[in-house]
């Protein structure tokens, strides 16, 4: 199959060359648009000066690891990333997700699931906000969270650190305020970042985002637990 005019324009970042050509030549079969490099110093001026939909990165390349590459994908933008590994260990796994990875595939892997995963995540991409049709600050309960930066900040004004997981939870949370939202949606709306909701791992996010925004002794927590049915945002959210 031909790529159409309006086909999604893949880059994949991938030193072996048996493996780019094979993994090119799948995507190009199944319709898409890919472009081939070996390592990020071939990869920066193709992002820049072209019109890239989703970035397949290999975690180990020449100079730059995909990881540090991923780091610096993220500081520049919101292109979808989907990782490419030779080495299957969960803690790899999460590492590449908290950095702001859309998904992370083992090698070896087949096509079809490939191709399943490469079409979800354009799916979510098409259907996520925009950069520029998103406010630059949401604030709620005197707390501040930066859009452009990730930066959140406590009614004080004291900075509050995030991991990518817990930036990912709360910006889930902020943009369905009032919503009850179960394990299953809030792992979609957070574009699959976070690991399998049968292991806890949405509950275990949540408690570790509650405790960094624990209200005054009294207070009203921030996020409620709707007993069987999941999680939500008590405060109002203000665009700025």
């Amino acid at each position: 199959m031909m790529a159409s005019a309006g086909a999604a324009h893949v880059l994949l970042v991938e030193d072996d060359d048996g493996m780019r050509m094979l993994v090119g030549r799948a995507l190009r079969e199944s319709g898409y648009r890919v472009t081939g490099c070996r390592s990020g110093a071939e990869m920066w001026p193709l992002l820049s000066g072209t019109t890239v939909d989703l970035v397949l990165l290999d975690v180990m390349l020449p100079g730059a690891s995909g990881l540090d590459l991923l780091r610096a994908i993220r500081a520049k933008g919101s292109v979808p990333v989907i990782m490419l590994s030779a080495r299957a260990e969960e803690a790899d796994r999460v590492l590449g997700l908290e950095l702001g990875a859309d998904d992370y595939v083992a090698k070896p892997f087949g096509r079809p699931e490939l191709l399943a995963r490469i079409r979800a995540v354009l799916r979510r991409a098409a259907v996520a906000p925009t950069p520029a049709a998103r406010p630059e600050t949401l604030a709620f309960s005197g707390w501040r969270l930066d859009l452009r930066s990730r930066a959140l900040t406590d009614p004080e004004g004291a900075a509050v650190d995030l991991s990518g997981a817990e930036y990912d939870l709360l910006l889930v949370l902020l943009e369905h305020p009032g919503r009850v939202l179960g394990r299953e949606q809030i792992l979609e709306m957070s574009r699959g970042r976070l690991a399998s909701p049968s292991d806890r791992s949405v509950d275990t996010l949540v408690s570790r985002l509650r405790r960094k925004l624990e209200p005054p002794e009294g207070a009203t927590p921030l996020i409620k637990t709707v007993r069987g049915s999941g999680y939500i945002l008590g405060a109002k959210v203000e665009q700025i």
